[in-house]
């Protein structure tokens, strides 16, 4: 069972609009690239995940903290016996294995994924037993990727390489046969309390509203809308051929002003000038008025 879903961090997010409003250097764009990938081969195994058998409790991107020490989980299972910890990676080319060391090939040394695990192992366990849980951890390190090789791999379990990945989900599936009780219920409902919602590990580029691009990007591939006149009532994305109504594509830069701006007041004006293609301001007002709650009065009115 799925007790905690996994969603895009508000670090993802911020990056994504930005990515598509300014021109990133080559290390933020890179970093931005890494985390999206990232995502994505976390939602690849929850996909994998969602059809076990076994009666589990699945929590996904955990944020915890011991003794001042925060680490991250990608996604923790629960059965009633072991916790299975799992890292996930969605490297993707030819790797090797030498010395204790990962490498990317013909010779770029990377971090040791089973450095990452083996510290967020001892973490969780530190953790746990401060609130008198004792039971096995179990961690692995899940390679997602089927592009990924990996040369000389170490004689551990504690790799799971794309090719052993369903055949290990079906040997999970047969370990257990016991059910979830209220005593893997409360660990779980604790586990999910001690997370940390608001992420301290945010790597955002400094920007402002004056250099960021306006207008409306299409939901699908990005690309700035062409104006939406006053008896249109869909934009057409000309580069992807995508439609979406208007009123959506501005309560969702609402919400990308919103994520870049929290601190600015959301007002006709502000958006007109944030959505720049909607030619008339009473249109901006209108959908304001229906999807937000409004305060103030006359020039003085905003939406939350």
């Amino acid at each position: 069972m799925l007790y905690k879903t996994r969603s895009e961090s508000t670090e993802l997010l911020t990056l994504q609009v930005l990515n598509n409003r300014m021109n990133l250097s080559e290390k933020d764009k890179s970093y931005f690239l890494n985390l999206k990938k990232g995502y994505e081969g976390e939602m690849t195994f929850d996909s994998l995940t969602d059809k076990l058998e076994l009666d589990c409790l699945i929590l996904n991107d955990l944020l915890l903290k011991q003794n001042n020490t925060s680490f991250q989980i990608d996604s923790l299972l629960i059965t009633p016996d072991s916790i299975y910890l799992f890292e996930v990676k969605n490297f993707e080319g030819d790797f090797y294995y030498e010395h204790d060391r990962l490498y990317k090939k013909p010779k770029t040394e990377i971090n040791n994924p089973l450095t990452q695990l083996s510290r967020s192992d001892s973490l969780l366990r530190q953790l746990l037993q401060s609130y008198g849980y004792h039971i096995p951890i179990k961690a692995h390190v899940i390679f997602i990727n089927p592009k990924f090789t990996l040369y000389q791999a170490p004689l551990t379990d504690s790799y799971i390489l794309p090719t052993q990945i369903n055949k290990y989900l079906t040997k999970l599936n047969s370990l257990h046969s016991m059910k979830i009780n209220q005593k893997q219920l409360k660990l779980a409902e604790k586990i999910g309390s001690l997370h940390i919602v608001d992420s301290p590990f945010k790597n955002i580029p400094s920007y402002d509203f004056a250099q960021l691009q306006k207008g409306i990007t299409c939901i699908k591939c990005h690309f700035f809308l062409t104006s939406g006149g006053a008896r249109i009532h869909k934009f057409h994305c000309s580069e992807c051929g995508s439609h979406e109504a208007i009123k959506d594509a501005v309560i969702r830069s609402v919400h990308e002003f919103k994520l870049l701006f929290p601190n600015h007041k959301i007002t006709t004006n502000s958006i007109h000038e944030w959505c720049q293609v909607i030619e008339s301001k009473k249109r901006i007002s209108r959908i304001l008025k229906s999807y937000f709650k409004s305060r103030g009065e006359k020039q003085w009115t905003f939406y939350e």
